[in-house]
């Protein structure tokens, strides 16, 4: 074989081989575009689209590249980068320090430097993104009603705000229950960064949207490649619901997106509708950089949090609503702000139209058909008792640390049914009330109960029952 077709030979060798141990598509996306330029000893110089192509390949598949090499070369193997030059120019030889330390060296992964500044030398220039930042006005800090259910989120977003590249919160993750304000928080937090730092790449994207996005880029031939590297261009990368960014192969993206912002100093910003340690179906590596930065949660709104809020909306609509109807809807609705807002909304409505009506007359009605009747207050001591009582088992029994099978089963129900009746009651308040279970063992026993009842009719029938009778006791 001649040396000018042996680094081709080389090469081939080394794909056959990755080619088994990678998926079809992540193969034709991330190897298929790769040529081999040279091999001199064992060194093999290969040539790729761009210098961001690189540090993908390294970041991704460094281990299996390593062990290619030293089965096709030997042990002695090493592996350099040219970038594509565009314009027809010649490619460039690029070294730099290996990525590699000498005790651990198997290959030398050869990494390439930056690029010169010129865009029309090469593709590796990072150009900085002109894009809406899908950021909703009326979601700003002067629109948001702050209380002591987001005292902690709305310090810390300001703080983000006055400083988005040197604060200790990175990530934000910010979490509670439906309509206490998560989205407008972040979205406050994105608004007031562009305001201040007008010069930073700020964007507000759904974790259903990143994962669509994942899923058209990687059904077009290099368009993974554009899809990674517009979102590691980003400077504040605020994502929304990110329980919903499900599927191996769209974490293992958003883990490298991740990744890069976070080591080159860029904000992150997400929202969930539970906290990190509850998340299910996520890579054990992303949820532990979830928890890197800052948790706060969101909880329901106090009376005068409400109050204020209602009368906040009023003021924006231009509507002057009166004070004793504003107290009476903070008092029928006790759940989120997303409800109060609905209910005031259709208060204004319908007052414009049934001018024979008075507000408060209005607002009866509206919340009647709206609103549930307010909850009683539900807490872990009753739905103790209930459990003991409808298992006949003692109090004690249920707090105890016996392994018996009915208690341990009652015991689980009765975590279950804290977790699902009682809002912004923690994990670890639950297990502190069952006897001081940590609140990864009150996790796995709703888990638990979570599957039974969607498979047992007489689990199902055992939750509907304790249910009843807490709802309705008195």
């Amino acid at each position: 074989m001649e040396i000018a077709e042996k680094h081709i030979h080389v090469w081939n060798n080394c794909l056959h081989i990755i080619s088994q141990l990678v998926e079809a598509k992540q193969f034709e996306t991330w190897f298929k575009p790769i040529r081999a330029v040279s091999i001199v000893d064992a060194k093999l110089t290969v040539e790729v689209p761009s210098d961001f192509f690189r540090e993908y390949l390294e970041s991704a598949y460094l281990d299996i590249l390593k062990k290619t090499l030293k089965r096709v070369i030997g042990p002695e193997a090493r592996l350099a980068y040219t970038i594509k030059m565009v314009q027809n120019q010649p490619s460039m030889v690029l070294n730099a320090t290996p990525v590699l330390t000498p005790a651990n060296r198997a290959i030398d992964v050869v990494s390439a430097p930056t690029m010169p500044s010129d865009p029309r030398i090469g593709l590796g220039t990072i150009q900085r993104l002109t894009i809406n930042p899908r950021l909703n006005p009326a979601f700003c800090f002067e629109n948001f009603v702050f209380g002591e259910c987001n005292k902690m989120g709305v310090n810390a977003g300001k703080n983000i705000a006055l400083s988005p590249k040197h604060n200790p919160f990175n990530p934000l993750f910010i979490f509670g229950g439906p309509g206490l304000g998560k989205t407008h928080l972040a979205q406050a937090i994105g608004i007031s960064i562009k305001e201040s730092h007008p010069e930073l790449v700020v964007l507000y994207v759904s974790a259903h949207e990143f994962k669509t996005q994942y899923m058209d880029a990687v059904n077009v031939k290099n368009k993974l490649t554009d899809f990674l590297s517009f979102y590691m261009k980003i400077d504040v990368l605020i994502v929304d619901d990110i329980q919903d960014l499900m599927g191996p192969g769209c974490q293992n993206a958003f883990f490298n997106v991740f990744n890069h912002l976070h080591l080159n100093g860029k904000q992150l910003i997400f929202t969930s509708d539970r906290a990190p340690v509850e998340l299910q179906n996520f890579e054990e590596r992303l949820l532990s950089r979830f928890k890197w930065g800052l948790s706060v949660q969101l909880t329901r709104p106090d009376y005068k949090t409400r109050v204020e809020m209602l009368r906040s909306r009023a003021e924006r609509e231009g509507v002057d609503v009166p004070e004793d109807v504003l107290e009476y809807i903070a008092t029928r609705i006790r759940s989120n702000f997303r409800e109060l807002e609905g209910v005031l909304i259709s208060l204004i409505a319908h007052s414009a139209v049934e001018t024979d009506k008075s507000m408060m007359e209005l607002a009866s009605e509206i919340s009647q058909v709206l609103v549930k009747e307010p909850e009683q207050n539900i807490t872990v001591d009753r739905v103790i008792k209930a459990v003991s009582s409808y298992f006949n088992v003692s109090v004690e029994d249920l707090q105890s640390r016996s392994r018996k099978r009915q208690l341990v089963q009652s015991r689980q129900i009765a975590m279950y049914l804290c977790r699902s009746l009682i809002p912004n009651c923690s994990l670890s308040a639950i297990g502190s009330e069952m006897g001081g279970k940590d609140h990864a063992t009150v996790l796995h026993s709703c888990n638990i109960v979570s599957d039974l009842v969607n498979v047992d009719r007489m689990f199902k029938k055992y939750i509907s029952d304790i249910e009843s009778s807490i709802v309705s006791s008195k």
